[in-house]
């Protein structure tokens, strides 16, 4: 495993799993949000925004988390060695989400000059989060498939499944002595 997609749900653990995974591997980390979010929540120009996604990925190995699939999959997944689905629940990324806006601390994941606060585009964002499933993620998953059918994907559905996944790969040491010729 030396490019790895993340996907799920906002507040599902994406970011957190891509960080973990970076420091057990010594991968690279691709927070999209940070390529795609100009400061105070302005969307980037969508070349510029596709512009920055070639660049971080034009190493060998890294670890990309975050949807944006018709955006970028078509830069993503032919390189990709698996797809990792985080199956959170809802309710657990609604938590989530609220808790770390209220909380306000910083991310490596959010982008600069951006701060959550409540406010109506929250309101609207905890709807997006709890329609996910029935929405949004059908449309990713088509476009998974168009791309990239190819690529491995693993879901995970619960701490268990995820703690699982992660005492299952081996360490940063154990990754550099495989890959020393």
């Amino acid at each position: 495993m030396r490019r790895i997609v993340i996907l799920g749900n906002a507040g599902s653990g994406k970011s957190t799993l891509a960080r973990k995974l970076g420091s057990r591997l010594g991968l690279p980390v691709v927070h999209l949000d940070r390529l795609f979010w100009e400061p105070g929540w302005v969307e980037a120009d969508s070349e510029v925004f596709r512009s920055r996604v070639r660049q971080a990925l034009c190493e060998d190995e890294w670890i990309c988390e975050g949807n944006y699939s018709r955006r970028t999959f078509d830069l993503r997944l032919p390189r990709a060695d698996l797809v990792i689905w985080l199956d959170t629940h809802r309710a657990t990324c609604l938590r989530r989400v609220m808790l770390r806006s209220a909380l306000n601390r910083p991310r490596a994941d959010l982008p600069c000059g951006c701060i959550e606060k409540l406010d109506r585009e929250f309101l609207k964002f905890l709807n997006f989060i709890w329609n996910f499933d029935r929405v949004n993620r059908p449309g990713i998953e088509a476009v998974r498939l168009a791309i990239g059918p190819q690529v491995p994907v693993i879901h995970l559905r619960s701490a268990q499944e995820l703690s699982g996944f992660l005492n299952g790969l081996p360490t940063r040491t154990q990754v550099t002595a495989q890959r020393q010729p």
